[in-house]
């Protein structure tokens, strides 16, 4: 049964069991988990990638079917979810299990997908398409933080923010965060302030990409590399957004060769350092040597250049270079 997300507020209590969003919106995507589920959802919650899950059904299986005397309900939440997906709902439909609910998030699924058809036929279950946030909700959730806030700023520089948030309040909120924590105090910002805070929307999915590389975590940084379509652009975006993270751990390591006090100079850094992003600045710190983040940018520049002279093999170029730089 398919119901639109602001219809949510209907259902009352939990008679459905399995709920299927799909949609490029995760900002309010979340927000609808958050808020009609998990905030009203009083027992045990268990988070799943569907990786996960495909790699080990049987103790996914083991956590639904089994049932603890202490526990009375469960809400299962997955991410990620794909087509693959489909064969492992219907064995759970089979079961008629109980006292569980069932969340996928999944991204664009079109009308041909098995998946969202299963969820559209049947009454028993929710499917919420959720689409892009309008400029106007945008404008709104900006306006509202900002006079809460008593931040003094332009039309102009909201529209910038909100035309950089591509459509998602998850993206905007993120940007929000940002400007609340430079702005403890100040009462103004400028449209040139916001430039050198906030991030273009497609950079989040390159942010956790290039984190991933600089951590080490090649696992991780395979697995991202996998679920994305990359195209030319987005490559050299990737390659740009390295450089400018390099750079950046550049900076912090010279300070730190003079100053060894390394929470003192993330604290100060300017243009500052989001809260989420310090704990992964002090890691690749640790991790690394100054010789080698110079080496890196130069190998940069030299990528960004085969990139664009070689754009037929673009991703792989810019695949290559990103594993290699994880392990």
């Amino acid at each position: 049964m398919i119901i639109k997300s602001f219809e949510l507020k209907k259902i009352t209590n939990f008679e459905y069991k399995l709920f299927l969003l799909y949609g490029q919106n995760e900002g309010l995507k979340n927000e609808i988990i958050k808020t009609h589920f998990i905030e009203k959802f009083k027992s045990d919650i268990f988070r799943y990638d569907e990786k996960e899950i495909l790699d080990n059904k049987s103790n996914f299986f083991d956590g639904i079917f089994s049932k603890s005397f202490f526990e009375e309900k469960k809400i299962f939440i997955i991410s990620r979810v794909t087509e693959k997906f489909n064969d492992i709902i219907e064995q759970i439909i089979e079961k008629e299990v109980k006292d569980i609910t069932i969340i996928l998030n999944s991204t664009v699924l079109d009308k041909k997908s098995k998946l969202r058809k299963l969820f559209e036929k049947e009454k028993s279950m929710i499917c919420i398409p959720v689409y892009e946030d309008t400029s106007q909700t945008l404008n709104f959730m900006a306006k509202d933080f900002f006079k809460e806030k008593q931040i003094s700023i332009s039309q102009e520089t909201i529209n910038l923010l909100i035309e950089r948030s591509r459509g998602d309040r998850g993206n905007l909120i993120n940007e929000l965060d940002k400007i609340e924590s430079y702005m403890k105090t100040r009462k103004s910002i400028s449209i040139d302030e916001i430039l050198k805070l906030t991030d273009l929307a497609e950079n989040y999915n390159v942010t956790e990409l290039l984190d991933s590389c600089l951590n080490k975590n090649s696992k991780k940084t395979i697995n991202i590399l996998n679920e994305n379509n990359f195209t030319l652009e987005d490559c050299i975006l990737i390659i740009r957004s390295f450089s400018i993270k390099l750079k950046r751990l550049q900076k912090i390591h010279q300070e730190y060769q003079k100053n060894k006090n390394l929470e003192s100079i993330i604290s100060s850094f300017k243009p500052p350092i989001f809260w989420k992003d310090k704990d992964n600045i002090k890691r690749q710190i640790t991790n690394s040597r100054l010789e080698g983040i110079e080496n890196m940018i130069f190998k940069t520049n030299d990528i960004e250049l085969l990139i664009k002279k070689n754009s037929n093999n673009a991703v792989n170029i810019m695949s290559d270079f990103i594993i290699s730089t994880s392990r």
